[in-house]
């Protein structure tokens, strides 16, 4: 445990880096050397490319994640793939009351009130283009189907999907343990669990 340098010094809380490389021919040095003038309590490393969903050591970060811990990283391209991937990651890290900070963006401090204030305005960007794009798909399948023609695929393990959030939901089973019934992985069940919790919200804000 550490007395967290980036926010509030009377909070006790754990450093966490986390290192990734795309291709194991590259080295991970760099970034660790950085990560370790951070006094990390722990730096987890992985070597896979960033379009793959799986990402065990990510997956290992979150279970050991507690409440007032800071994950770090060299730059934000080592975290996540897209801008949407990093704003469901930020949102899981919240979820578990944890900080995350970039040392090549320091807008990302989330711990800052800046920083929180950054994030949001460019989260609402994000979400406006998301809506655009989902509208712009929407009209395509509406024209296809007026032509005689279906669009869309269905989604990979749906079945093991419904069966990881049932059993999540049911609070009497650990996440290996969902994962590994469901057959899929832990970050692909914390995205599915997210969308779930955004769509909960829309719905209570209409029906506000």
């Amino acid at each position: 445990m550490y007395l967290c340098p980036f926010w509030n010094k009377n909070i006790l809380c754990m450093i966490i880096g986390y290192a990734r490389v795309s291709t194991r021919d590259q080295n991970l040095e760099r970034q660790t050397d950085q990560l370790q003038q951070l006094d990390c309590g722990r730096i987890f490393q992985e070597k896979v490319t960033g379009s793959k969903k799986e990402r065990p050591e990510l997956d290992k970060l979150f279970d050991q994640l507690r409440a007032g811990d800071v994950i770090v990283v060299t730059e934000l391209t080592r975290l996540s793939r897209s801008v949407r991937d990093l704003f469901a990651l930020v949102d899981m890290i919240h979820q578990k009351g944890a900080n995350l900070k970039s040392l090549k963006e320091p807008w990302i401090d989330t711990a800052t009130p800046q920083g929180k204030l950054l994030f949001s305005v460019f989260a609402g960007v994000s979400q406006f283009e998301r809506d655009l794009i989902s509208e712009r798909t929407r009209e395509g399948l509406s024209g296809a189907r007026a032509r005689g023609r279906k669009g869309g695929r269905p989604p990979k393990s749906q079945k093991g999907i419904e069966l990881a959030i049932k059993m999540h939901d049911d609070k009497n089973y650990s996440i290996s343990e969902i994962v590994k019934a469901a057959g899929i992985g832990k970050t692909t069940l914390y995205r599915y669990l997210h969308i779930r919790q955004e769509a909960h919200g829309i719905c209570e804000n209409t029906a506000d």
